[in-house]
C-alpha cells in the first residue's frame, strides 16, 4: 500500500512540474549568434569537491540550457571569504560577470552606486522571465528593486526567512553529561555553569570554546538589543556593511566576551590570522573535529564533511543541537535573533552587459526556476545521487562522491540564482532533505524540534527581525567600510583581551576613534535616510 501511495505522489509531482513548466516557460528562439554570459559562484575551497566553475553540473547546464539557445554559460569563482576583494578586482579590470549577486544589500547597493551595474526595465524582465517575476510579486519583493529611484535588482526567494533551518550549531552532549547535565543549557546561567565545569573536569586540554577575529562587519549582538528597541537606532546601527562598535548592544556583547575570555573559555591566541572567522583555513573547525572544543556551527546538508570527520576522530561522541537563541542577556525572558532578509540573493547585471547578454542571463534565471530543472540541480540523478523515499520525495545520498556529486549543500551556490535554500514539500520535509546522512546520530528530529521551538520563542513573538534596507545609497558606508572593518577587528582583539578593570575606558577611547574615522558620518547619513522615509521599518513586535 505504501508503495502505491509513493508512486501516486511521485506521479502527481512529475505531472505538476510538467504542467507548471509548460504553462510558464516563454517560447524562446536560439540566438542567431552565440552569446556568452558569465555567472558568479562561491568557491568555498572544500576538500574533495570538484572545481566550482567547471564540474558535471556546470556542464549539465551548458548542455541542457546553453546549447539549446546558443548561449555559452561560463562560471566565475568568487572566494566566499573574500567576496568584496574579488568583485573589486573584477570591477577595476572592467571584467564584471554578466550577473552580479550577493546576499548582503549594502554590497550590491555599493556596486550599483559605483556604476558597476546597469539600470534594468522590470517590464522587459517580466517578458523574458515571467515565472521569476511572478515569484517576486508573490513574495512582496518589488519594493526592494530600486536604489536612488532607479531599478537595478531582481530578488531571489528565501523560504522561511525569519526562522532559518539550514544552519545549526552542535555541542558535545557527552561532555555535558560528564558534568551533570542531561540537556543542553537553556539559560546563560546554565551555560556558564556547564562551561566552567567542563574546564574544571579537564575534558579538554585547550580552551573549550572557539573564538576568532570577525572577517566581516556583521556584529552578532541581537541577543543584547533592548526589548523596546528604538527604531531610529536600529536604522542607524543594524547593518551587514559596517560594524556597530560604538552602539550599546555591541558594548554589552564585547564586555561579556571579555569576562568569558578571562574565565579561560577562549584561547589566548584566538586573534591569530588562521582563527579569523570565515578564513579558508578554519582552525576553529579543525579544533572541533579534533575533539578539543565544545561546539561548532555550519550549514547542514546530506553530506557535511566536518561532521563526518568529527565522528571519525571521536568515536562514541554524542552531539546535540544548540538553540541559536539560548545565550541571552541576564534577566531578559524573551530571546531575540537576526532574521534573514525577506529575499535571498540580490541580483544585478553588469554595466558592460549587452542587450543580448542581459536577455540570456534572464533566460537562465527563468529556466533554472522551472521545477523540473531545479529538481535535477538540487538532487542529481535518481539511483546515483538520490533515491525516492516512501513519501515520494527525494533522499540525497550524502556519501556519494563520484563524478556526478552535488557541490556544496546540494548545489546551492548555483541554485541560489533562484532561491536561498532547498525546499521539498513541507518545512519538515525540507529539513529532512538537508539532514546529514550516514552518521552515528540522526539529527532529523532534533532539527525539526529546534525549528518549531525557534518559531514559537522568537519569530511568533516578533523578535526575529532583519536589518533595515535603504532605498538610497549610503555614500559614506562605501567610503569608510573597509577602514572601519580593519579598525573593528583590531578593537575586538584588544577589548576581549584587556584587563576587565580597564575595559570601559578602553571601549570609550576606541569607540570615539571609530566614530571619528567615519562611523559618525555613516550613522548620521542613515538617520537622515530613515527620517526621510527611505528605509524599511521594524516589524510589529509583541
Amino acid at each position: 500500500m505504501k508503495r502505491i501511495v509513493s508512486l501516486v505522489l511521485a506521479l502527481v509531482l512529475v505531472l505538476s512540474m510538467a504542467s507548471f513548466a509548460h504553462a510558464a516557460t516563454p517560447e524562446w528562439t536560439p540566438f542567431a549568434e552565440k552569446v556568452t554570459i558569465t555567472v558568479p559562484v562561491y568557491d568555498r575551497s572544500k576538500t574533495g569537491y570538484p572545481a566550482v566553475d567547471d564540474n558535471y553540473w556546470t556542464q549539465w547546464i551548458q548542455k541542457e540550457f546553453g546549447d539549446k539557445y546558443n548561449i555559452e554559460v561560463k562560471y566565475v569563482a568568487i572566494p566566499r571569504g573574500d567576496v568584496m576583494t574579488k568583485y573589486s578586482l573584477l570591477i577595476a579590470a572592467e571584467d564584471t560577470p554578466t550577473i552580479m549577486m550577493e546576499y548582503d544589500y549594502p554590497k550590491v547597493a555599493q556596486w550599483a552606486t559605483d556604476g558597476a551595474m546597469q539600470v534594468i526595465d522590470l517590464e522587459k524582465f517580466k517578458e523574458v522571465a515571467p515565472t521569476f517575476y511572478a515569484k517576486m510579486v508573490e513574495n512582496n519583493q518589488l519594493n526592494y528593486t530600486d536604489i536612488n529611484g532607479e531599478t537595478y535588482f531582481v530578488l531571489t526567494e528565501r523560504p522561511y526567512y525569519n526562522t532559518g533551518y539550514t544552519w545549526y550549531t552542535v555541542c558535545r552532549m557527552d561532555w555535558l553529561r560528564a558534568v551533570g547535565y542531561d540537556h543542553v543549557p537553556a539559560s546563560y546561567a546554565e551555560y556558564s555553569d556547564a562551561i566552567n565545569k567542563i574546564i574544571a573536569a579537564g575534558l579538554t586540554d585547550t580552551a573549550p570554546l572557539g573564538l576568532g577575529i570577525p572577517s566581516a562587519a556583521y556584529v552578532a549582538n541581537f541577543a543584547y538589543h533592548d526589548q523596546d528597541l528604538n527604531e531610529a537606532e536600529w536604522a542607524q546601527h543594524c547593518s551587514l556593511g559596517t560594524a556597530s562598535l560604538s552602539w550599546e548592544p555591541t558594548y554589552r556583547l564585547l564586555k561579556r566576551t571579555n569576562a568569558e575570555y578571562h574565565q579561560g573559555w577562549y584561547s589566548s591566541e584566538f586573534d591569530l590570522a588562521e582563527n579569523t572567522v570565515g578564513a579558508a583555513t578554519d582552525q576553529l573547525q579543525t579544533d572541533f573535529i579534533n575533539g578539543k572544543t565544545f561546539s561548532y556551527g555550519g550549514y547542514f546538508a546530506a553530506n557535511v564533511a566536518w561532521l563526518n570527520a568529527f565522528y571519525e576522530n571521536n568515536p562514541g561522541a554524542e552531539l546535540a543541537i544548540v538553540s541559536a537563541y539560548q545565550v541571552e542577556e541576564e534577566g531578559v525572558a524573551t530571546a531575540r535573533n537576526r532574521a534573514d532578509n525577506p529575499f535571498g540573493m540580490i541580483v544585478g547585471f553588469s554595466s558592460y552587459a549587452t542587450e543580448d547578454q542581459l536577455k540570456a542571463a534572464w533566460m537562465l534565471m527563468e529556466w533554472m526556476i522551472q521545477e523540473e530543472n531545479l529538481f535535477v540541480l538540487e538532487n542529481g540523478e535518481e539511483g546515483v545521487t538520490y533515491t525516492m523515499g516512501e513519501n515520494g520525495l527525494p533522499v540525497v545520498d550524502g556519501a556519494y562522491m563520484g563524478d556526478k556529486m552535488l557541490n556544496h549543500n546540494m548545489n546551492i551556490d548555483m541554485t541560489c540564482l533562484v532561491h536561498a535554500s532547498k525546499v521539498v514539500g513541507s518545512i519538515e520535509d525540507s529539513i529532512r532533505a538537508i539532514a546529514p546522512q550516514g552518521l552515528p546520530q540522526d539529527f532529523t528530529q532534533m532539527m525539526i524540534d529546534n525549528w518549531y521551538k525557534n518559531v514559537k520563542a522568537v519569530a511568533d513573538a516578533g523578535n526575529a527581525y532583519s536589518d533595515p534596507i535603504f532605498a538610497v545609497a549610503i555614500e559614506s558606508e562605501a567610503e569608510y567600510s573597509a577602514t572601519l572593518l580593519s579598525m573593528y577587528q583590531e578593537a575586538y582583539a584588544k577589548l576581549v583581551k584587556c584587563d576587565p578593570a580597564e575595559f570601559d575606558a578602553l571601549y570609550a577611547q576606541l569607540s570615539q576613534e571609530y566614530l571619528d574615522a567615519g562611523y559618525q558620518e555613516i550613522i548620521d547619513e542613515r538617520l537622515e535616510a530613515y527620517e526621510a522615509g527611505q528605509t524599511t521599518k521594524l516589524p510589529n513586535r509583541k
